[in-house]
């Protein structure tokens, strides 16, 4: 992906272009699946731990990537949802991979519409699945 695109994607959610961020993002544009800090450690290698996970925080926080915890590591995705600063829109299904071990978010499979009591204030949610995915299952046949 170009440079300027990188620029673009950073302005629109209102986070300071650095030469950290915009290698992360490309790091992002680049795959289909979830990646971890170590991931990221291992690709940038020149780069520092601390300065990728505060990279990936303020991405967080402005709603251009989620997280979700699996096997006790937290992982990144990048927002296709239209998230922002005050709203993330990560209500799709999470699917892990126990053969290749990555999580792809599935958001044909959303949960937008879940009633839950009115006497309770949701503020975040967590749809995930285990299994095989299909490039997986079509190696093992």
């Amino acid at each position: 992906m170009e440079v300027q695109e990188i620029e673009k994607i950073l302005e629109n959610k209102n986070i300071p272009i650095t030469p950290m961020r915009q290698l992360v993002l490309s790091e992002f544009l680049k795959t289909n699946h979830s990646i971890s800090l170590a991931e990221l450690e291992e690709i940038l290698e020149t780069a520092d731990r601390s300065t990728i996970y505060r990279t990936l925080k303020t991405f967080e926080k402005k709603g251009l990537i989620h997280s979700i915890q699996e096997n006790n590591t937290t992982q990144y995705l990048f927002c296709h949802d239209h998230c922002d600063e005050d709203n993330h829109h990560d209500y799709h299904l999470h699917f892990f991979c126990t053969e290749c071990k990555n999580t792809v978010c599935l958001e044909n499979i959303n949960f937008q519409n879940v009633d839950f009591p009115k006497d309770y204030l949701i503020k975040e949610l967590k749809f995930v699945a285990n299994g095989v995915c299909k490039t997986c299952l079509l190696t093992m046949q």
